[in-house]
């Protein structure tokens, strides 16, 4: 995934702080403040110490604030520097892995039906919209409906250009070239998608060899994704493809 480190660089009591932050945001979606993190995670510093160094984290281009809230919501550097530098994946159960297999592999033998199973089997793997797209000139998705149950979706705004967005190939290889991949793998968030619409916006996708056909196929939501539940299986699936590519 790219390379996190273009901002300050963080003492051991922001790290500590930093983790807290993203980890309650991405539950809530809310606002943090020095209050919660000194209550809910008992992370061993004073309110007041908290304060200081939130404004500090602020300064660093890690944390901002919403003009109606006192707290602070991580910025997508943040997010970013969370998921390279702190975050563990989470293991995927074994049950769930063999039932996905088996549906993917039932699928294999032609890739109309493979990229229409692979989509479904992510979107209800993550409850989240799975998108995928091919240098043949074909988009897949399947989940959208789930986004109708997350909150930074709620904005008509954001929902239409997500809508515009996968109906259209081109822009979705215009997203999926955006990212510096690096072993398959590589997340997008907010700004890096370089539109206004799309910042509480967030994206995980693994690119895919089947043949002579070249893809990539991800995961999109909101910014604040469970990035330790989503990643590892969007690099199962990239890992699956890639090996019936070989195949083929």
């Amino acid at each position: 995934m790219d390379n996190p480190n273009q901002l300050p660089a963080l003492t051991e009591r922001q790290v500590k702080i930093l983790r807290a932050m993203v980890q309650e945001y991405c539950e809530t979606a809310e606002a943090v403040g020095s209050d919660t993190l000194d209550k809910k995670y008992q992370i061993g510093f004073s309110p007041a110490t908290i304060r200081n160094e939130m404004n500090r984290l602020d300064e660093k281009g890690y944390l901002s604030q919403p003009h109606t809230s006192s707290g602070r919501i991580p910025t997508p550097a943040a997010i970013k520097f969370y998921v390279n530098q702190l975050m563990k994946e989470k293991d995927v159960p074994i049950t769930e892995e063999v039932k996905a297999k088996q549906q993917v592999w039932d699928a294999k033998g032609e890739i109309e039906k493979l990229m229409r199973e692979v989509t479904h089997v992510l979107a209800d793997e993550t409850k989240m919209l799975a998108v995928a797209a091919t240098d043949q000139g074909r988009a897949y998705h399947a989940g959208y409906a789930n986004l109708l149950e997350v909150k930074e979706f709620f904005d008509i705004d954001v929902f239409r250009q997500v809508l515009m967005m996968i109906d259209h190939v081109e822009q979705m290889m215009g997203v999926f070239g955006l990212g510096q991949l690096e072993d398959q793998m590589n997340i997008l968030v907010g700004d890096d998608f370089g539109m206004r619409e799309l910042m509480p916006v967030g994206m995980v996708y693994s690119r895919f060899s089947l043949g002579n056909t070249h893809g990539s196929i991800g995961v999109l939501g909101p910014c604040r994704l469970d990035y330790s539940f989503v990643i590892p299986r969007v690099r199962k699936i990239g890992d699956w493809l890639n090996e019936i590519g070989r195949e083929w």
